[in-house]
């Protein structure tokens, strides 16, 4: 399988494309497996997570009871606070530093959905991606590859990086009958998506440049 689940019924998609983690500070994949094992739900993994995490980057965050606060730079301080609401409870929890955009990923739990927030340090400002992203060599975008069928919104997307916001560049949704995918860039300007079909145990992959015509170009607002 291309997504790495340490447990299917508990986690869910919470771990994908983590095989092709390009971020600077994941833990591997064996550690995260080993922390998750007997995670309750996905919430709890993402605790767990975030523990060893704590433990790896003790300046950029700390814990204090159901808010996770975050360092900004140069100065300053973001907040993400947790909600025990049965239905909508949401959490948060620190999963990764990508050090080439300065920038903070946190797994996010809203009732049964699962997303990533990042966070810019530099300006506060907060996106929900769909999967772990993938930070590009020049460091001008992410990738994410959300694919899984129903619960998931099919699409390979590119996020353009600046130092004021994060938007939405390209998108691209493939075959309906892939079920599963993982994107890495080859350079700066080439994704490799691997992919697999239905319950077919191998895998097949593609390369896309980012100017190719099959990308549909959303606009960029001011």
């Amino acid at each position: 399988m291309l997504r790495l689940r340490v447990s299917t019924a508990v986690l869910g998609w919470v771990l994908s494309c983590a095989s092709f983690a390009t971020v600077e500070a994941p833990l591997a994949n064996a550690e995260i497996e080993q922390l998750c094992a007997q995670a309750e739900d996905a919430g709890h993994c993402g605790r767990l997570v975030e523990k060893a995490q704590l433990n790896r980057l003790p300046n950029l965050a700390r814990r204090e009871g159901s808010a996770l606060l975050v360092s900004l730079f140069p100065a300053g301080t973001a907040t993400f606070t947790d909600s025990d609401d049965a239905v909508h409870g949401r959490s948060y929890s620190l999963w990764d530093y990508l050090d080439g955009i300065n920038a903070v990923l946190l797994y996010t739990t809203v009732g049964d959905k699962t997303t990533f927030t990042l966070l810019q340090r530099t300006n506060n400002r907060r996106y929900e991606l769909p999967t772990e992203p993938q930070v590009s060599p020049d460091r001008q975008h992410l990738v994410t590859a959300d694919i899984c069928g129903p619960a998931c919104t099919n699409e390979v997307a590119v996020w353009r990086v600046t130092r004021d916001a994060v938007r939405k560049e390209l998108a691209w949704s493939p075959d309906a009958a892939w079920t599963d995918a993982a994107a890495k860039w080859k350079d700066a300007e080439t994704l490799v998506i691997e992919y697999s079909i239905g319950n077919e145990a191998t895998t097949a992959t593609l390369e896309r440049k980012l100017g190719d015509a099959a990308w549909k170009r959303l606009p960029l607002s001011p």
